[in-house]
């Protein structure tokens, strides 16, 4: 019996014993899973806090960055100066119809050009002209290497019609008169201390062409060593101050009339041209190129293309192609070429006094070749008998600016007598001031590339 009680306390104790190991181990087990828990609960409690943090920190990062490569955060007085000289080419273009089809397209490029970005050293965003890889530098290219103004050529020669040059070859000479301006600006903008090749390409604004001043700087004053020579980068201003002069041919040009000629030389009237046969018209610009370019091979771009467009016009077989020539060509090069030279008018690029001397400069070279055209045509009356004089206002016309200064010359002419037309006549030195600024170009290639 007593054997029996011991066994039972004996079992009664292990059966205790294992339970109270069971409720041991599984509170053991729940202390440390809440334990765990806490550490778990603290730990992504600490790690929510620096996730937040961290979080809050990228945000932060990241509109600090966001503003850094706005254009507000990179904006300098120079990007607002220049935005509002593109407004201001847009508005000369729509208020007062200053050459629109220039115009626009370069103030927009100018807008274009100076709408701020992040730069720094070993980052190349590939926005602007300038930076390689951009769209607006592969389109750049067609300036900088001269490809878009003989394209220009040959679309202004498709329209062109030779026939008053033809019929009144003398007034030729009112063309290669009016390139005075040339020769005499770059001899001011070597004594302002731009080197030859600079001055070269500085000068030839005065002919009011701006295909040609792109094609000549492109070659002079492009930034690279020319005959031995460190140029600076100056298509930019360059083709600004061409393009510019030549919206601006209705305001420039008839202060300069009116000063340098009398109410009697402005009432001259001049026999009209005679007809001009188709075989002139198809010999004409035949014998020009072949010509000009024994001349002045290094004008060949410009000259050939211009006579080619216009052999398209005058033969009578190539419609389409003097069409597409007159008409889309030269349109759409037009536009890729007034938006890139606008956008190459960077701030940090083009605001500095050198752009400031060839804008001086470049009026200067303008003003000169519209009186060398005027005092030119005086010069001839001296010599011709009365009833072949030619009204000197026909030697404004002598500037490349086609067809405006032929426009200008007309209605000065119809100011002082509503029945003197000489928009004819003035077109004969016109085009002639093309094919003579085309010619000054080439020699000044030949002499100092």
């Amino acid at each position: 019996m007593a054997l029996r009680k011991f066994i039972t306390i004996i079992g009664i104790i292990a059966v205790l014993s294992i339970i109270s190991s069971c409720f041991g181990t599984t509170e053991k087990s729940k202390i440390n899973n809440s334990s765990e828990n806490t550490s778990l609960v603290t730990t992504s409690g600490d790690n929510e806090s620096n996730s937040n943090s961290t979080k809050d920190s990228t945000a932060a990062s990241g509109i600090q960055k966001f503003f850094e490569y706005t254009g507000f955060s990179n904006a300098t007085t120079g990007h607002i100066v220049m935005l509002f000289v593109g407004l201001f080419f847009i508005f000369l273009a729509i208020k007062y119809d200053y050459e629109p089809l220039l115009l626009i397209p370069i103030g927009v490029g100018i807008l274009i050009g100076n709408i701020p970005f992040f730069q720094a050293e070993g980052i190349n965003l590939q926005l602007g002209v300038y930076q390689e890889g951009s769209v607006m530098n592969y389109l750049y290219f067609g300036v900088i290497k001269g490809i878009y103004p003989p394209l220009i050529f040959l679309g202004i020669g498709a329209m062109t019609d030779f026939s008053s040059l033809i019929s009144n070859p003398r007034l030729m000479l009112l063309g290669a008169a009016a390139q005075v301006g040339i020769f005499l600006t770059f001899i001011g903008a070597l004594f302002l201390g731009f080197n030859l090749p600079e001055a070269g390409s500085i000068g030839i604004i005065g002919g009011a062409d701006g295909p040609t001043a792109i094609y000549l700087s492109s070659k002079l004053a492009n930034g690279e060593i020319i005959n031995g020579i460190q140029t600076k980068n100056l298509i930019g201003p360059i083709a600004i101050a061409a393009y510019s002069y030549m919206a601006l041919v209705p305001v420039i040009q008839p202060p300069i009339m009116k000063l340098l000629t009398s109410r009697r030389e402005r009432l001259i009237r001049m026999k009209p041209p005679r007809a001009v046969s188709k075989v002139e018209k198809m010999i004409f610009p035949i014998v020009g190129l072949i010509l000009t370019a024994f001349i002045s091979p290094s004008s060949l771009p410009l000259l050939g293309m211009l006579f080619f467009g216009n052999i398209l016009k005058e033969s009578g077989v190539t419609k389409r192609l003097a069409d597409t020539a007159r008409n889309s060509l030269i349109n759409i090069v037009t536009i890729l070429l007034g938006v890139t030279v606008g956008a190459s008018t960077q701030a940090d690029v083009f605001l500095n006094s050198q752009s400031i001397l060839i804008f001086v400069l470049g009026a200067f070279s303008f003003m000169i070749a519209t009186a060398g055209g005027i005092m030119f045509a005086k010069i001839m009356n001296l010599f011709l008998p009365e009833g072949k004089k030619i009204n000197p206002l026909v030697g404004a016309a002598g500037v490349s600016a086609v067809p405006d200064s032929a426009r200008v010359v007309q209605t000065q002419g119809l100011k002082e007598d509503p029945s003197n037309h000489l928009l004819m006549h003035a077109m004969a030195p016109n085009v002639s001031g093309v094919i003579g600024s085309a010619v000054a170009a080439g020699v000044l290639i030949s002499f100092l590339y």
